[in-house]
């Protein structure tokens, strides 16, 4: 049991420095010079600790981050994804909890083109929820959807977060991006039978609001939908299309889709200098935000490797000789509770080293392992006390209570759950897609 110190240590030091409110890129290095010192040779340890960083922020492997970090800034800050919205919202009408199905349908279209669950939520949250409380919609029932779907960018490419786990597990960030898509739309498909459904049993939580509908013809509505909308899905095609198809490399695809992204503002009119600075500095905190961590993250995988925690506590979990089914239930309980406490890089930098091998061990497809985790780990987005996406509903609207919108996200993380259990039994809904895109 040799393994047991360096893993008490290296966990535990991780979480103590995590519970000083020190940022998880901070945490992470502290424990790093703690780990490369003991365990990687004193003092070399810890220059061989430098190289590893600069080695990890050079992967090729991560260039899609800030390319997709890029496009969701220019759709988000040109209000081309706002757009989106206002032209469903149009097309919509004469059925019940009308804008919640705009918040869904929305939603995922703005997520298949940007994969930034926070400018998901705040986006359809300051346009949809003062527009639903005006219309008496019951606020539990206007909230949920618009937390709920904002997850669904983390499924749907182009996900920044399925880059950054390929990246840590070894695994083909083209399939996870691929194999995304169908959970993906699964999950907004059951967000809107139970919408649509709710609002049958109880129209009293939705009034219609038929009346309120642009009396514009359906013709003049379906051209905006062909002239304002059908285009931006040139920018889903190039990133899902190009590997789907074999034509471009995920990184490839990732640059034609920042690309495409840059071409539609231009064409819609929206790029001025200004919003253009914004992009850049917006794409560039957040993407140096992410490769510090990255980069901390698999230096901390190497040490938890070499002093053999990772090694030894792979065996003990083997001994146990747990099924398929019963490993993937496992992993699925530690994400959903972990999401209780931490955000979602630090989710991943945790499971990964030790889940992925184990997975692998026990006949696990890789890709359904990654789509299971990202969907684990969406559910922590929502989920109480520290649910990333409830804090960011309750500053678009600070009068309403946290109890209230934590309230409102319980039907939809029980689906998420559903969707969990779902992809555990049947991995095909996650590995179909991507198995074509390899024939």
């Amino acid at each position: 049991m040799d393994w047991v110190f360096p893993l008490l240590l290296l966990l535990g030091g991780l979480i103590f420095f995590m519970a000083l409110a020190a940022p998880v890129a901070i945490a992470l290095y502290m424990i790093n010079l703690i780990g490369a010192y003991l365990f990687l040779g004193g003092g070399s340890g810890v220059i061989q600790l430098a190289h590893n960083l600069v080695s990890g922020v050079g992967s090729f492997a991560l260039i899609p981050i800030p390319l997709f970090v890029l496009m969701g800034e220019v759709l988000f800050h040109t209000g081309l994804a706002k757009q989106v919205v206002e032209v469903i919202e149009r097309l919509i009408h004469r059925v019940p909890g009308r804008l919640n199905i705009v918040a869904i349908i929305g939603g995922s279209m703005f997520a298949t083109l940007s994969g930034s669950t926070v400018a998901n939520t705040a986006m359809l949250g300051s346009t949809l929820l003062p527009e639903m409380r005006n219309r008496g919609y019951r606020v539990s029932f206007a909230l949920g959807p618009i937390i709920g779907v904002g997850g669904i960018a983390m499924l749907i490419p182009p996900s920044t977060l399925a880059v950054v786990l390929g990246s840590l597990g070894g695994i083909s960030i083209g399939a996870l991006l691929v194999g995304g898509v169908i959970p993906g739309l699964l999950l907004a498909f059951a967000y809107l039978a139970y919408v649509i459904l709710r609002g049958v049993l109880d129209p009293s939580i939705a009034p219609r609001d038929d009346v309120v509908v642009s009396e514009e013809s359906l013709l003049s509505r379906l051209g905006d939908l062909m002239i304002k909308v059908l285009p931006l899905f040139g920018i889903f095609f190039c990133v899902v299309g190009g590997i789907l198809f074999g034509w471009a490399t995920p990184t490839e695809s990732a640059a034609l889709g920042a690309m495409a992204s840059l071409v539609a503002a231009v064409c819609y009119r929206r790029l001025t200098l200004a919003v253009f600075k914004k992009c850049l500095l917006e794409t560039a905190k957040l993407t140096a935000m992410i490769m510090f961590i990255v980069s901390a993250s698999m230096t901390f995988s190497q040490i938890l490797s070499i002093s053999g925690a990772g090694d030894g506590l792979l065996q003990y979990v083997v001994s146990l000789e747990l099924s398929r089914i019963e490993m993937m239930f496992l992993f699925a309980i530690i994400l959903l509770f972990l999401g209780c406490f931490m955000e979602q890089i630090s989710m991943m930098l945790l499971t990964v080293p030790f889940f992925v091998p184990l997975a692998l061990g026990v006949g696990q497809d890789p890709i359904a392992l990654g789509i299971m985790m990202l969907v684990a780990i969406e559910v922590g987005l929502m989920s109480p006390p520290f649910g990333l996406l409830v804090y960011v509903m309750k500053g678009v609207a600070p009068d309403i209570p946290l109890t209230t919108i934590f309230k409102s996200v319980v039907p939809y993380l029980a689906m998420s759950m559903g969707l969990i259990v779902l992809i555990i039994f049947v991995p095909e809904v996650a590995t179909w897609l991507p198995s074509l895109s390899a024939n």
